[in-house]
This record gives structure tokens, C-alpha cells and sequence, in this order.
């Protein structure tokens, strides 16, 4: 009896050892702070975007215009995944994802085409946000950064592109065809 004692509390010692080495185990963080704040800036942005496409899409609804609606919507979505990818990769490298406060979104617009344009010069702005976080991690050499951003640099050529096209129809169409384009834009998956 004595000896399986012994055995007992010599497993349970190694256990609890092998127990205090894992808890001692630090992770690496493979990002910089300042680049970290900057992502979760963006963070940030990604939801204030996200906020706005939503707005818009409530002023189209309100209208009668649902396919813009519906358009914007998917939009909405689509940046709040941004948001959720700039915050896991933060986390993947060893970071701390936070989000801060959210400044308030424009409500009203004037028309379609008035929405659209500041739709347009958003993505403007936004390219100009993600390039600004490139530079960043280029000056700071993190490969691994760099690489994750050149997806976001690709799809703002798309988004830009997307919204010129949108204000561009709608002018060259006028309001005579509003409809159909709200029809056509509404198809969207």
C-alpha cells in the first residue's frame, strides 16, 4: 500500500510539474504594437463602413428603391467581414483585437445618386486608409502583414471601380431608368 502511495503522488507530481511548465508557456507576439493599433483602427473603419452601407440601405428601403436596398445590405455585410478578418488575423499573430467606439453615420440622402456618390468617395477613402496600413507594415518589415493587407489593396480596386460604375450608369441612364437599374442592382448574391 505504502509503495502504490509513493507511485501515486510521484505521478501526481509530475502531472502537476508538466501542468506549471504549459501555464508557463508565453506566446510570441509577431506584431508590433503600433501596427496592431493601426489594424484595430481600421477595425474601427471596417464597422463604421459597415454602419453606413446599412443607413444607406434603410434610406433606399424608405424610398421604395429595395433592389439598392438589398445592394447595400450585402455591402454592410461584406465590410463587417473585414472587420472580422482584421481582427482574427491580430489575434493570429499574437495581438489584442479591440474595437472602439464607432463615430455616427450619415442618415438622409438627397437620391440614389447622391448615395451612391458618397458610396463611391468612401471607397476613395478607404483605399487610401489600407494603403496607409501597407506602408506601414513595409516600413516595419512584417512580411506576414503586408501579405494579409495586399487582399484588402486588391478588393478596394474592385469596390472603387464597382461604385464609379454605379454613379456613372446612373447618370448616363437618368432618372427615367432608376427603376431598372434598382431592379438590376437588387439581383445581387
Amino acid at each position: 500500500m505504502k509503495k502504490n502511495t509513493v507511485k501515486a503522488f510521484g505521478a501526481l507530481f509530475f502531472f502537476v510539474s508538466l501542468l506549471s511548465e504549459v501555464n508557463q508557456f508565453t506566446y510570441i507576439i509577431m506584431i508590433s504594437n503600433a501596427l496592431q493599433d493601426a489594424l484595430n483602427g481600421q477595425i474601427v473603419n471596417e464597422i463604421f463602413s459597415a454602419n453606413m452601407y446599412l443607413s444607406m440601405s434603410f434610406y433606399f428601403e424608405q424610398e421604395g428603391f429595395d433592389g439598392f436596398s438589398n445592394w447595400m445590405k450585402k455591402q454592410s455585410a461584406e465590410e463587417m467581414d473585414h472587420a472580422y478578418q482584421m481582427a482574427s488575423y491580430v489575434i493570429k499573430r499574437g495581438g489584442t483585437a479591440v474595437v472602439g467606439q464607432i463615430p455616427a453615420v450619415k442618415q438622409t440622402w438627397t437620391s440614389p445618386l447622391d448615395a451612391f456618390e458618397d458610396a463611391y468617395k468612401h471607397e476613395c477613402h478607404v483605399s487610401k486608409l489600407i494603403d496607409k496600413l501597407l506602408d506601414q507594415a513595409v516600413a516595419e518589415g512584417d512580411k506576414a502583414t503586408e501579405d494579409f493587407l495586399w487582399q484588402f489593396v486588391r478588393e478596394q480596386v474592385e469596390e472603387e471601380a464597382t461604385a464609379s460604375g454605379i454613379v456613372d450608369r446612373i447618370k448616363r441612364m437618368g432618372d427615367s431608368a432608376i427603376f431598372n437599374l434598382d431592379e438590376q442592382y437588387g439581383k445581387r448574391v
